[in-house]
């Protein structure tokens, strides 16, 4: 299939239409059969269940073009079972596992012309999602619901090379004790939304969320988990059960231990620690990690010794190695890599 002209390392992190998106309802207590449709246009009551109590759960993942030419994503077994973990949180029917997968795949290969060419840069979003469409009055969950993919090329994350990002401890709370911290929520964002504009006008890029417990221990930001590299070398990265079970940082913690020969550890993390780590970072899907070179505690700065201009050595070899699997580089653990076409 021919490629879209596009300019794939300025069109940035925003929505473009693709030709097509995969759309498959839950009615009288089953799902249809599913099927990609061109209308990007979704027609509801003003009473849905999503509309008036947010009950909808969602994915994010990437498709790309590896040095061979094939199209590829990653893991999305992992997504389709962390959907199905969300979807039975919020009392919603589990879309099957082998289903998503297979939707991601048939919206990914009938919008084959915008997956982005080897060496630019950018990728292909994929964004599976479900919400409760049924009216819905009072408290209590949908009837019926709509699980659609859909896909939108992204541009680099990293424009113009990676520089370190300088965060602040919030002061809101990102996820209650027995919340819903742990699943991928849209509700979980909408209420991340005050607080990441807060800090970026007090001149910050992101928020380092504390428990809502104590606050004294480091979970996560609005959209990634915190990795930290301790002066012996060291990955540790926080452990709660509010935070979201990253894919990319299960992968990374795989990554140093299996193929970096690194010793990995997932425990509570104190605040009062934090200044002594040697690296930091925030990985997920839109980044693989973000370096952090400074964390602003309410005017107290804790600088790592990695610094503002780079990524810090141990976690450019963690970049380096899992988006060099991703790329095809570097040989995959098995199942890892999902060819697509």
């Amino acid at each position: 299939m021919e490629k879209k002209i596009l300019d794939w390392e300025n069109i940035g992190f925003s929505y473009i239409q693709t030709d097509k998106r995969y759309v498959s309802n839950y009615k009288d207590g089953k799902w249809d059969d599913g099927a990609l449709i061109d209308d990007p246009n979704i027609v509801m009551n003003e009473c849905a269940g999503v509309l008036q109590y947010a009950q909808t759960v969602f994915e994010g993942m990437k498709a790309y073009t590896t040095e061979d030419g094939h199209i590829v994503t990653f893991r999305p077994d992992l997504n389709a079972s962390r959907m199905v973990d969300s979807a039975k949180r919020l009392e919603m029917p589990v879309f099957p596992e082998e289903r998503f997968v297979d939707a991601v795949v048939q919206t990914v290969k009938a919008n084959a012309a915008y997956v982005p060419p080897y060496g630019s840069g950018a990728t292909l979003y994929i964004r599976p999602y479900m919400f409760g469409i049924n009216p819905v009055i009072g408290v209590k969950p949908a009837d019926e619901y709509q699980f659609r993919v859909f896909t939108t090329p992204v541009g680099p994350y990293f424009k113009g090379g990676v520089k370190p990002i300088t965060i602040c401890v919030s002061d809101f709370d990102r996820a209650a004790p027995h919340g819903t911290g742990h699943i991928k929520a849209g509700l979980n964002y909408a209420m991340s939304l005050h607080a990441i504009v807060t800090a970026h006008a007090n001149g910050f890029d992101e928020n380092m969320y504390l428990d809502s417990a104590t606050r004294t221990k480091v979970e996560e930001t609005g959209g990634a988990n915190f990795l930290f590299v301790t002066k012996d070398n060291k990955i540790v990265t926080p452990h709660s059960s509010t935070i979201l079970p990253s894919i990319t940082r299960r992968s990374l913690m795989y990554v140093a231990e299996h193929y970096l020969g690194l010793e990995v550890e997932e425990r509570d993390v104190y605040f009062d620690e934090v200044k002594d780590f040697a690296e930091c970072g925030l990985c997920g899907t839109a980044a693989v990690i973000s370096p952090v070179g400074k964390v602003v505690d309410h005017g107290k700065e804790i600088c790592f010794p990695s610094g503002m201009e780079k990524m810090g050595p141990t976690i450019q070899k963690l970049y380096d190695t899992l988006t060099g699997i991703q790329m095809g580089h570097i040989e995959a653990p098995e199942g890892w890599i999902k060819v697509i076409e």
